[in-house]
C-alpha cells in the first residue's frame, strides 16, 4: 500500500528513539506522549488516521500508568480516579466514533491533523498561562533571560540568586 512505511533498520531505530523520547517527556512534564510523537509520525509520511490511532494508544498507556502511580501513592483517591476514568472513556468513545464517521463521510483526513495541532496549541497556551499565573502570585521579576529573582518589600534584588522549590512557586 502506498501509505505504508517501508520498515528499515534505521527507520525502526528512529521511531523507537522518538517513542522513547515521547515517553520520557510525557513522564517528565505530564503530557501525553502522543502530543510529541503525533507530529513526528505525520512528518515522516504516516497516514493521519494511523498516526491518530497510534498517538491515542500511546496517550492511553502513558496517562493510565501515571494515573495508577498517583492512585497507588495515595495522592488521588481511587473513587475520583474511577469516576474520571469512566467519564473520559465515554467522552473518548463518543468523540472517536463521531470523528471517524465524519472523516469517512467527508474524506477530510486533514481534520485529524487540524485537531492535533489545535490540541497542542491549547495545551501550550494553557501551560504558559499556568506558569505565568504562578509566577505572578509569587511576585517574581523577570530580568532579561537571567534566573528569576525574588521581590521582597518593594526591594528588587536580582543580584542575589534565590532558588525556590516547586512547592513554594506553585502552592496549589
Amino acid at each position: 500500500n502506498e501509505t505504508d512505511i517501508l520498515w528499515t533498520y534505521p527507520r525502526l531505530r528512529y521511531f523507537s528513539f522518538s517513542a522513547f523520547v515521547a515517553g520520557f517527556v510525557a513522564g517528565l512534564i505530564g503530557i501525553g506522549a502522543g502530543m510529541f510523537l503525533g507530529p513526528i509520525l505525520i512528518l515522516n509520511g504516516v497516514h493521519p488516521s494511523i498516526s491518530t490511532a497510534t498517538t491515542a494508544t500511546m496517550i492511553v498507556l502513558t496517562c493510565s500508568s501515571i494515573a495508577v502511580m498517583y492512585v497507588m501513592s495515595g495522592m488521588v483517591p481511587w473513587e475520583y480516579a474511577t469516576y474520571f476514568f469512566l467519564a473520559c472513556m465515554c467522552g473518548a468513545y463518543i468523540g472517536k466514533t463521531r470523528v471517524d464517521a465524519y472523516v469517512k463521510r467527508t474524506g477530510m483526513v486533514s481534520m485529524l491533523i487540524g485537531a492535533l495541532a489545535t490540541i497542542i496549541a491549547f495545551a501550550t497556551v494553557g501551560c504558559v498561562s499556568i506558569l505565568l499565573m504562578g509566577l505572578a502570585k509569587q511576585n517574581w521579576c523577570f530580568s532579561s533571560f537571567n534566573q528569576f529573582c525574588v521581590v521582597d518589600n518593594d526591594n528588587i534584588d536580582c543580584q542575589k540568586r534565590t532558588l525556590v522549590d516547586a512547592e513554594e512557586m506553585f502552592p496549589y
